[in-house]
């Protein structure tokens, strides 16, 4: 909800919907078994069945105009949520509509740099010729008119979008001619993108099935323009001047693990004198490339001391048996028998 319930200017500031709710219209038409069964198919397209709220909710939309009370409860069933986990989500985005809407969804952009272009000027000339304000619908249907705070066309500025397919460049009479084709029912072609279908139809679209009635016209909404001079312009510049970005750096070679280290430095030659683990074991600290990789490799040194090292087994050179003084001729015994770990053994000179 908004922080300024009800208020037009405190849905456009915060992106939340907070109009309340209109009583449910007689011919509005009824979510449907089918409607139901498309639910839980895209359900079964998430691996958790709440992340197909979004799409849901798009596609109750697409049956009825709006999210109705009908559709939340609908949504909220089939996921297991409360009616409030849905509403919030529904309120939260402007493109979930919370009234009846018209036909066709026509935005204008007011931003700033539509702004400064002439933005305003269009969509206060279109308010007039609609009488209707923002998020209000025309009486005979046809025009729900919005103001937008950006439609991600600045190249294009000012842009005009109806069912979100964009009418670039636009000013005050060629925006008023678009909407005067509209309630006559004709759909001039967008600038850029998919033939003009109605709110509807790209609501359901925008929840993952085809509005289009037969592959012809999808594939005409697939083929439909998209960029346009504004957008190419820096790339035609730069092939004109034979400019071209810099190549990117190849990404370092990912550190060796020691299954892959050199056979040198993993293999004993046994050309050193010392016991192969021990010679092993030099090589890997000779062969670390940084002090991290260094510190570890020392750890598996078999002459450090302390209780974090154990090993078990023989070797020609030493024994697992812990040394007597005399054996040892350092003076030292046996390690206590309170000692956490069994002693490292120690090498015969």
């Amino acid at each position: 909800m908004s922080a300024l319930p009800g208020s037009t200017e405190g849905t456009a500031v915060t992106g939340l919907d907070s109009s309340p709710v209109e009583p449910v219209a007689a011919d509005l038409p009824p979510l449907t078994e089918q409607t139901r069964l498309e639910c839980r198919e895209l359900m079964a397209r998430y691996p958790q069945a709440r992340s197909a709220l979004l799409p849901m909710l798009h596609l109750v939309q697409s049956v009825q105009g709006y999210v109705s009370p009908e559709g939340v409860a609908l949504c909220a069933e089939e996921l297991g949520l409360t009616k409030a986990e849905v509403g919030a989500v529904a309120t939260f985005y402007t493109m979930y509509k919370r009234s009846p809407t018209g036909r066709h969804i026509v935005s204008v952009c007011t931003n700033t740099l539509c702004n400064v272009l002439g933005g305003q000027r269009i969509f206060e000339a279109v308010k007039a010729d609609l009488g209707v304000g923002h998020d209000q619908t025309t009486a005979d249907g046809s025009i729900t008119l919005e103001h937008a705070e950006c439609l991600a066309a600045c190249d294009y500025a000012p842009v005009v979008t109806v069912d979100y397919e964009f009418y670039d460049q636009q000013d005050v009479e060629s925006t008023r001619e678009l909407v005067a084709a509209l309630r006559r029912g004709e759909k001039p072609l967008p600038t850029r993108g998919a033939p003009l279908t109605d709110f509807r139809g790209v609501s359901r679209q925008l929840a993952g099935f085809s509005q289009h009635a037969d592959a012809e016209a999808a594939r005409a909404a697939v083929d439909g323009p998209s960029a346009g001079v504004p957008t190419l312009v820096g790339v035609r510049l730069a092939e004109e001047r034979g400019e071209a970005a810099p190549p990117m750096q190849a990404p370092a070679p990912a550190p060796t693990p020691d299954v892959d280290e050199p056979r040198a430095a993993t293999r004993p030659t046994g050309r050193t004198g010392q016991a192969p683990e021990k010679e092993a074991s030099d090589a890997r600290v000779a062969a670390a490339g940084n002090p991290a990789e260094r510190a570890g490799a020392k750890t598996a040194d078999p002459d450090r001391k302390g209780p974090s090292r154990r090993r078990t087994g023989t070797r020609a050179t030493g024994t697992d048996t812990p040394a007597t003084p005399a054996q040892s001729g350092s003076g030292e015994g046996p390690a206590p028998s309170t000692s956490p770990s069994p002693p490292t053994a120690q090498r015969e000179v």
